[in-house]
């Protein structure tokens, strides 16, 4: 960067004022601010001065800005000396300001500042021929076109030493040069053209009504999830509230009253018992069933004890030997079991009166044995 400082007394015009026309345009800007606040207009009406003085600002000038706004002189040469945009001395009537900061130098501003040198001489010098002078500045916000430089009021992007000179030479010429990149590149996309967002699906509306549609099946998807589960919520919760009334014989065979029964019988005035019954509760012999014969080996059907003892015959096997006994007799004992057949039986005990007689204590043992 240069020194920011003010153009010898040689070169300073011995006064400055603003034109009609000039003036009037810097009364419309004093008036945007509020009574008091005069010196925010101050950047305004400085790049105004540089442009009528042919783009440069001497004292004269920035004094004169300062009356306009009842500033202190050193206040206004303050930031005339800060901003890189104004000119401190006569410049070319092509004002090349080549941007030194980080992407472009990386992007090869070096080389096209050693072009500018080579063909214009030292920053801050003016051409012979008038036309040209340089100066490297700071960022002028087109990083992503680096290199570029500003030439009076228009940018130019993605320069070369070769391209930057063939600019310049038509500038000088009077020829109608283009503005901006001078690649062709759009905007601030990347270097060989835009590599991403370049299928026309994307712009014809076919895969982006496609996203849509499965958006929407998404949607409504989890729409129906939703609303399922908050019918389930709300039948457990109805549920909780208003249980359901018991019902006993639900899934159960229906029970019909038997019509055939001796009760339903008596009610219809017929007999309880049907003639077939009684028939068939008088039969003698073996158990006939109404659908088949008696098995072999069956007992007759009367053959019980009673029949038995009604007909003379004994009750059981051991019928023979049934006691004569009165029913309030004492039965005799059983023989013992094992005893010889000659050998009498075993009398009876009679129960004894006396008390029993304690048992004698058993001996106690001799520790020592």
């Amino acid at each position: 960067m240069s020194n920011r400082r003010l153009a010898p007394a040689s070169e300073q015009p011995e006064s400055f004022a603003f034109t009609q026309e000039n003036a009037a345009w810097a009364k419309g800007q004093i008036e945007k601010y509020p009574e008091g606040r005069q010196a925010s207009a101050v950047i305004p009406l400085l790049w105004k001065a540089q442009e009528q003085n042919g783009g440069w600002l001497p004292r004269r000038a920035i004094e004169a800005v300062a009356d306009e706004l009842g500033m202190p002189h050193i206040r206004v040469l303050e930031v005339a000396t800060f901003y890189t945009m104004f000119a401190l001395e006569p410049v070319g009537r092509f004002w090349i300001q080549l941007c030194g900061t980080v992407p472009c130098d990386s992007c090869g501003a070096r080389e096209l500042k050693g072009m500018l040198q080579a063909r214009l001489g030292p920053a801050g010098h003016v051409s012979a021929d008038g036309n040209f002078s340089w100066l490297e500045v700071e960022c002028l916000g087109a990083c992503c076109n680096a290199p570029m430089v500003q030439i009076n009021q228009d940018y130019y992007e993605d320069l070369t030493p070769e391209s930057l000179g063939t600019l310049m030479d038509d500038l000088a010429a009077g020829r109608t040069v283009k503005v901006g990149s001078q690649t062709g590149r759009v905007s601030s996309e990347p270097q060989g053209g835009a590599a991403t967002l370049s299928d026309p699906t994307l712009f014809d509306g076919s895969r982006v009504g496609a996203w849509r549609q499965r958006f929407e099946d998404k949607n409504k998807a989890e729409g129906d999830e939703a609303r399922a589960k908050d019918e389930a919520a709300s039948t457990e919760a109805r549920a909780a509230t208003e249980p359901k009334i018991a019902k006993p014989d639900a899934g159960r065979p229906v029970e019909r009253p038997v019509s055939d029964a001796p009760a339903q019988r008596a009610a219809g005035g017929d007999a309880p018992i049907k003639a077939d019954d009684h028939a068939d509760a008088a039969e003698r012999g073996r158990s006939i069933a109404k659908h088949g014969s008696a098995r072999p080996g069956d007992a007759d059907v009367l053959d019980s004890p009673a029949k038995r003892v009604a007909e003379g015959e004994p009750a059981g096997a051991e019928a023979g030997a049934q006691s004569d006994l009165p029913r309030d007799a004492v039965p005799p004992q059983p023989e013992a079991s094992g005893a010889s057949e000659n050998a009498p039986a075993a009398k009876p005990s009679e129960p004894s009166t006396k008390p029993a007689e304690p048992s004698a204590k058993p001996a106690k043992s001799d520790p020592a044995t």
